[in-house]
């Protein structure tokens, strides 16, 4: 695992030592090792985590000759057995590995060789003779690739912080990627809330020849659901493909470990890690001791099932946990309004002191589709039947009568989100209920603008043609949309700030087409979720971890800004910062503070969420002024950006 950047110089003057401060600006990302390439058209950096290949693998690699050079940021897992193939078309190696597999690969192939790797990477690839720079990104956006157009140049890094080392680019916060900030607690691809910053997507190739960028995608996430599977057929499928994708997942030179939450999904990569491998497993947990929604009794019970070495982390207000908080807006990168990060942070710390690779369950939910908010959408298309009006009185006369919980997501917290976003649109809701403020709320929050509805993202070029059902659209959009932008972005910050490589053996793009396929009956059933994951593994793991309701792997936060992380809300969120931004309207901040800590309304997640951004703003020196000025002017079709 690593971290890369660089930039052209084509017809501009650049300081030699500016790629180097770029890695330093990453170097958590790979502290085993940095290098650099530079010719007169190009600066390429990239710093190292020795995960294969501990000796021969360090970056830049070239190839014979020195006409082809790659820095690369991720695990190849069919490196093996490309390189056969290559060695057969008379390629010669000087390394085991990946990295010079997926150059030599590259060089065979070109851009054809993104259909033959299997795993998670972001890499640049640049030809001297042909003047020509190649960037591309995992089908699944599993590794991080930013990149910035300046004139003829462009600028690319594994994080913001490589890009913004150069003084050359404004630091504007981008209002588009704000409005969706704000709405859906992350910032969609290709946007970022630094205007000019945009994010690679998923799937997609990037080429710059001589001032001139070509884009275009060689993987599309695609719903086709196939009604020829049987129940039994897909289960047998589906224990063949994540067994080799665990298999092929704990490949490495350094010591793995697996993440355990006690859940469905991380049991199950510990169920297939335990089959595969020859060597005891370390597993590793955050817990809440003492809280209602702490999971310690279901990882004890899964690791004493499995026999592993069990390490645990025990989350409590505390000094330390407010140093992390106030620290987090640097590691995020870029603002995540997602408060599961915390707990993550300390999971990757503590995990790095035991193992450098550890194996996680991102992507189950998406893909066999295990969020509540599914049911909810089920439940709410009944109730929009009922006269609008009654959900309104219903909803008004819950937030007057039942004071708000200080649970991490209380029935009383889930029963008035549901009412609320009943009032919406079904595509809208969907997005709330994962989300922080509607289109409503944000108007009130920072005046009216122009800014099309989130939920345009729905409409974007990349959604699946035909009808693939309500329930088809929101799970297209959740892999589309959150998996990347959120739950990915927070696993690959979190672990890389410790220097810690994460790998999803769901997120083997076998699995995922293989979800693609299967009928939606095979997802949600009723009102059990993953039901074909929960068939699959009913006879392998323990009823308790079967049977037990999904808990979000979060904070209690409404509970700790009324109590420990309170002055740093009350320091962060003033009004004279919230007025030097320029971008909310005078007081309206303060009624939010007031009314949760009253317990008037829980906003634990709207304030976490603006928290983070002015910790943010301030930490990067991200001017608002532009931003501010032009909230009135965006255009309606902001939200469908191809």
């Amino acid at each position: 695992m690593c971290g890369i950047a660089g930039f052209t110089h084509l017809n501009q003057p650049f300081e030699p030592d500016r790629i180097n401060q770029a890695l330093r600006a990453i170097q958590h990302r790979g502290p085993d090792q940095a290098g650099v390439y530079i010719s007169d058209c190009i600066s390429l950096g990239a710093v190292r985590l020795r995960i294969i290949d501990m000796e021969g693998g360090d970056q830049p690699i070239l190839s014979q000759g020195g006409d082809a050079v790659i820095v690369y940021n991720g695990e190849v897992y069919n490196h093996d057995e490309l390189r056969r193939e290559l060695v057969g078309l008379g390629h010669r190696f000087q390394t085991r590995s990946d990295t010079e597999v997926v150059l030599h690969a590259f060089l065979e192939w070109d851009k054809a060789c993104l259909h033959r790797l299997r795993g998670m990477f972001a890499f640049a690839i640049w030809k001297e003779s042909e003047r020509r720079l190649f960037l591309a990104r995992d089908r699944l956006g599993i590794k991080p690739l930013y990149y910035f157009r300046h004139g003829d140049e462009l600028y690319f890094g594994s994080e913001l912080k490589a890009i913004l080392v150069h003084p050359e680019i404004e630091r504007n916060l981008d209002p588009v990627g704000l409005h969706y900030y704000l709405s859906l607690n992350y910032v969609p691809g290709p946007y970022t809330l630094v205007e000019g910053i945009e994010k690679l997507r998923a799937g997609q190739w990037l080429e710059w020849r001589e001032g001139y960028i070509e884009t275009g995608e060689y993987w599309r996430l695609n719903l086709d659901p196939q009604q020829s599977w049987t129940l039994e057929g897909a289960k047998e499928e589906l224990d063949y493909l994540l067994r080799s994708s665990v298999r092929e997942h704990l490949i490495a030179d350094v010591p793995v470990g697996v993440w355990l939450s006690g859940g469905l999904d991380s049991s199950t990569v510990l169920h297939y890690a335990s089959q595969v491998s020859s060597a005891p497993l370390k597993t590793f947990s955050v817990s809440f001791r003492g809280r209602s929604f702490d999971e310690s009794r279901y990882f004890r019970l899964v690791s004493s099932v499995y026999g592993t070495e069990h390490y645990e982390y025990d989350l409590e207000p505390s000094a330390e946990l407010i140093s992390a908080v106030e620290r987090l807006p640097y590691h995020l990168d870029e603002p995540s309004a997602d408060a599961g990060a915390l707990p993550v942070w300390f999971l990757s710390r503590m995990c790095r002191r035991q193992v450098t690779v550890a194996l996680s369950g991102e992507g189950a939910d998406e893909l066999f589709g295990g969020y509540i908010t599914y049911l909810a959408d089920d439940l709410a298309s009944r109730l929009r039947f009922m006269p609008r009006s009654l959900r309104q009185l219903v909803l008004l006369s819950l937030n007057k009568l039942w004071p708000a919980s200080n649970e991490k997501v209380s029935f009383e917290y889930k029963l008035k989100r549901f009412l609320a976003g009943s009032l919406l649109r079904a595509e809208e809701a969907h997005l709330y209920w994962n989300g922080a403020f509607s289109e409503k709320e944000k108007a009130w929050l920072y005046g009216g603008t122009g800014h099309g509805p989130v939920s345009l993202l729905f409409e974007s070029p990349y959604r699946p043609r035909g009808d693939i059902g309500r329930l088809g659209r929101f799970l297209w959009f959740d892999q589309r949309f959150y998996l990347p932008d959120d739950i990915l972005v927070k696993c690959d910050r979190m672990s890389m700030a410790h220097s810690l490589e994460v790998r999803p053996p769901f997120l083997d793009h076998r699995i995922v087409e293989f979800a693609a396929s299967l009928p939606q009956e095979f997802k949600v059933r009723s009102r059990t979720l993953k039901f074909l994951l929960r068939e699959l593994m009913r006879d392998k793991l323990p009823p308790a971890v079967i049977h037990r309701k999904k808990e979000g792997f979060d904070i209690p936060i409404h509970d700790w800004f009324r109590g420990p992380l309170r002055p740093l809300l009350l320091d962060t969120l003033t009004d004279r910062a919230a007025e030097q931004t320029g971008l909310f309207r005078t007081g309206r901040l303060r009624q939010l503070i007031d009314a949760h800590l009253a317990r008037r309304a829980n906003y634990g997640y709207h304030l976490w969420g603006l928290m983070i951004l002015l910790l943010w703003l301030k930490m990067f020196r991200i001017s608002t002024a532009e931003a501010a000025a032009s909230m009135t002017e965006l255009p309606v079709s902001a939200g469908v950006r191809s």
